[in-house]
């Protein structure tokens, strides 16, 4: 069974910028953005948002990624990320977790975190709904270059 669901924190150090929100698709196959961009520079710590499993930690076509499975079910997945933890590692809300990744740049010209986070096999949700206040502070959207 499912457990209740804790507060989470930003994966990244403070409340960095979202550079792009959460964009829901109209169909789970139809294009948006299943998650959020926030503002990171290379080598930035990325924390575990919320306590879990690690359950993976490698490659997904061109860049590094990291997942993590709370307790409750849910699956965040960060990237690009260069992990410091292996698959298996039991993780607790704001524990360094790995690195952004210095290339590819998810962000198009510019270094960003990508955020997502997955209930069951295919519904996205946003992740700043899941903050602890259960109010995230608006989105900043910062102009590209």
């Amino acid at each position: 069974a499912a457990q209740p669901r804790a507060a989470w924190g930003w994966p990244l150090a403070g409340s960095p910028p979202v550079l792009r929100p959460f964009e829901p698709p109209a169909q789970r196959w139809s294009p948006g953005h299943r998650g959020v961009d926030l503002a990171a520079a290379p080598a930035d710590a990325v924390l575990a948002p919320t306590g879990g499993v690690v359950v993976f930690a490698g490659w997904v076509v061109d860049r590094p990624v990291l997942s993590i499975t709370a307790p409750d079910g849910l699956r965040t997945t960060l990237e690009p990320v260069v992990a410091s933890v292996p698959v298996g590692t039991a993780v607790s809300a704001g524990q360094v977790v790995g690195a952004v990744a210095g290339s590819p740049l998810h962000c198009g010209g510019g270094s960003c975190l990508h955020w997502g986070v997955r209930a069951g096999r295919d519904r996205y949700l946003d992740p700043l709904l899941l903050l602890a206040g259960a109010r995230a502070a608006p989105p900043v959207l910062l102009p590209l270059g």
